[in-house]
């Protein structure tokens, strides 16, 4: 009787801490997305194309110049566990999309508002580079921490407005 009570009190304690790494997580996911669209409203009036030429014309008040926004989000361990149980039946893996749609957004609003503190009004040639620095692609190993790495670069107009 006893080994039941305590097999059953480490189901709990585990469903206990399943859920709040759940709601924590999702929390901080919805907050970091929240802060994302707003920020993103804040510098809606720039332009920003990632063709070679500018589309438009400039102006000559500023030289243009380049601009670079990096971002590194990490997966929280739930969503890696439940990855790594999706990753047994196989299919699309949601939650690494969101932590890369994440770390793109990021680090290209951060090279609009560093653009925009020196003065632009407009992005160019905008490329986004990506890699895994939590060394999560790995076969034969354990599986370390799941961690993305962004760099948003980008020439910085001033275009007639």
């Amino acid at each position: 009787m006893e080994e039941l009570i305590g097999m059953l009190v480490q189901i709990v304690v585990f469903g206990g801490l399943l859920l709040l790494g759940l709601l924590a997580g999702g929390h901080a996911e919805r907050k970091h997305l929240r802060a994302l669209e707003q920020r993103e409203a804040a510098l809606a009036g720039m332009l920003v194309t990632d063709l070679k030429t500018f589309p438009g014309g400039t102006e000559d008040a500023l030289t243009p110049e380049i601009v670079i926004g990096e971002a590194s989000i990490a997966c929280d361990y739930l969503k890696a566990f439940l990855a790594s149980l999706r990753n047994l039946i196989g299919g699309e893996v949601r939650s690494f999309e969101t932590l890369q749609l994440r770390a793109r957004r990021e680090a290209t609003l951060r090279a609009m508002e560093q653009a925009h503190a020196k003065g632009f009004n407009a992005l160019g040639n905008l490329r986004l580079e990506m890699a895994d620095i939590g060394g999560s692609i790995v076969t034969n190993q354990k599986r370390k921490m799941v961690v993305v790495s962004v760099i948003a670069y980008a020439t910085a107009y001033v275009r007639p407005v």
